[in-house]
């Protein structure tokens, strides 16, 4: 789970230098819930230095009285601050609503402020996560890659109708941080992208055709493993030459470059975007939702010389926090691919979510259209 949070460090560093540099005192205030253990000590994580770069157990509060915690930051002004209490793991994260892993508190930062919250429980007492993995799933353990640090795992989610019609084959979607995309108890947060869900409702609807997906874990080296760096270009390579084969002797694939098509969110959007743009031949579509795009890659876009690139992109984000940060990247994705003869409702598409923030409850909340962008069934 810490290993998606990689790439909100490297970006909570981009938005500090947007900062004026003037400060304000935020006070973060936690009425600690009477079903905490003895002896418990809280700790804050967010999106700063100050409060840990998401590491849990990092930056303790100070015990006030037997119920009152608090700690007092001095944060950048016009800062948008993301935070979670724990009691120092991720396992012992505060609870609000039973049953649910709660979003992060969230406020942009403008004045001296002082804010409350108020657990009900803490995640690792009785707290059972709401939904589960809808249909079959397969899964591939400790895959090495050449030139990686790390192995990782493979799940497979298998469509409706792969145990009944045996002579079928479907089209495969490759998707990255493959342990949020299923299963809530592996996911970030606590909370998938319902992938199977949704898949599952659009297949048996007749919106999307039936396909196989992929979810490829991420490790520790994520932040590198998905840019365009050398442990990016061997996490590909593995992909390619490791991944797909495995998966087209396993399961009842169509193989084609035709029928081959990745996602991802954030920096797993980038990665999606690099597969399909310098792999064309392996994969013809890719959905980057909430991708990173640096001015560098889009530049280099524009200024392709080759021929016409035969791929299909769906690209969105969000419009809060930190999705606001990278919208810029994502404009200029857009126009960049524009000015090379990509061209909206063909092998273009763009969805701009204003209220999203970037978090797996938003992708969840809009998987459907990459789906139906890239497996659609027309004249439905």
């Amino acid at each position: 789970m810490k290993y998606v949070l990689a790439l909100i460090g490297i970006i909570s560093m981009m938005l500090l230098s947007t900062c004026n540099g003037s400060e304000v005192k935020i006070t973060i205030r936690v009425i600690m819930p009477s079903v905490t253990p003895p002896n418990s000590q809280l700790f804050i994580s967010g999106n700063h230095p100050k409060v840990g770069d998401w590491n849990p157990g990092i930056i303790k509060l100070v015990k006030q009285s037997d119920s009152l915690w608090e700690i007092t930051l001095d944060m950048p002004k016009k800062f948008y601050f993301e935070f979670k209490i724990t009691r120092g793991s991720w396992a012992t994260q505060a609870i609000y609503t039973a049953g649910e892993i709660p979003p992060n508190n969230s406020f942009f930062v403008n004045e001296d402020t002082i804010i409350t919250v108020t657990p009900s429980s803490w995640q690792d007492l009785n707290f059972k996560f709401s939904g589960g993995i809808i249909g079959t799933v397969k899964y591939h353990k400790e895959l090495k890659g050449e030139g990686l640090n790390y192995s990782r795992d493979l799940i497979v989610w298998l469509p409706p109708s792969y145990d009944k019609d045996t002579t079928k084959r479907y089209p495969v979607l490759y998707m990255h941080d493959g342990q949020n995309v299923f299963d809530p108890a592996t996911s970030f947060i606590g909370y998938d992208w319902h992938v199977d869900e949704v898949a599952d409702s659009l297949i048996r609807s007749g919106k999307i055709k039936e396909i196989i997906v992929v979810g490829v874990y991420n490790t520790p080296d994520r932040g590198d493993e998905y840019g365009d760096t050398k442990l990016g270009r061997a996490y590909m390579k593995f992909l390619i030459e490791k991944v797909k084969p495995l998966i087209d002797i396993a399961y009842r694939t169509l193989p084609d470059r035709a029928n081959t098509s990745t996602m991802g969110s954030s920096m797993g959007g980038l990665i999606s975007f690099l597969l399909a743009w310098n792999y064309d031949s392996v994969f013809s579509q890719a959905g980057c939702l909430s991708p990173v795009f640096r001015e560098s890659l889009t530049r280099a876009v524009e200024n392709y010389p080759g021929p016409d690139k035969n791929i299909r992109l769906y690209i969105d984000n969000g419009g809060v926090g930190l999705e606001k940060e990278l919208e810029p990247g994502c404009d200029n994705m857009l126009k960049s691919l524009h000015s090379i003869g990509f061209s909206d409702e063909n092998n273009l598409e763009w969805f701009l979510d204003a209220n999203a923030e970037h978090n797996e409850r938003a992708w969840s909340n809009r998987v459907w259209r990459p789906l139906t962008f890239m497996f659609g069934i027309k004249n439905n």
